[in-house]
């Protein structure tokens, strides 16, 4: 996408973000989870909880936003240290990623994932990894088409009462 601006994200941006999560999440989940979870979804306790989130931040989790020429924002990536249960291996995680469902395929979320690996890399993390949904078959094919592999991790994850379990995709940024 021409002319997109990659910044990092303030308190003001929030309703933004809410608006790009909200959105993303329906229309990507789409009969992946259930209807009723995605239907009861809002973007002002999004907003809520995404400047609670942010107003607490200790620095080491990045939030980044995607804005076009008119300052709107199209899309959001979050990162910082990886989360996983094993020991600390100093490896960053992407947390999410969602683009406005109107700005799919024209390189908002290439955009923000180069941005992101670009950070991770800069901060001397040796891997960057992500869960994606099983089931979410074009969310995978965009991370292996940026280099990511899934390498064998799966999590259960459940949505009102339905299981929509994880996979780990992983990529080397170092060496």
């Amino acid at each position: 996408m021409r002319d997109l601006r990659i910044r990092e994200m303030t308190l003001a941006d929030c309703e933004g973000v809410a608006e790009v999560r909200v959105g993303g999440w329906r229309s990507a989940y789409r009969g992946l989870m259930p209807q009723s979870y995605l239907d009861r979804l809002s973007v002002e306790e999004d907003a809520e909880r995404r400047r609670t989130y942010l107003a607490q931040g200790d620095g080491g989790i990045v939030n980044l936003v995607a804005e076009d020429t008119g300052g709107e924002i199209v899309g959001w990536a979050c990162h910082g240290p990886y989360r996983g249960r094993e020991v600390s291996t100093g490896d960053a995680e992407l947390y999410a990623i969602y683009v406005h469902p109107d700005q799919v395929g024209r390189g908002v979320g290439r955009a923000l994932l180069t941005e992101s690996v670009a950070r991770c890399c800069a901060a001397g993390h040796g891997r960057l990894l992500l869960w994606v949904l099983k089931e979410n078959d074009r969310a995978r094919r965009f991370y292996e088409r940026a280099g990511f592999r899934p390498d064998g991790a799966e999590e259960p994850f459940e949505v009102d009462g339905v299981a929509v379990p994880e996979v780990r995709y992983t990529r080397i940024l170092l060496g």
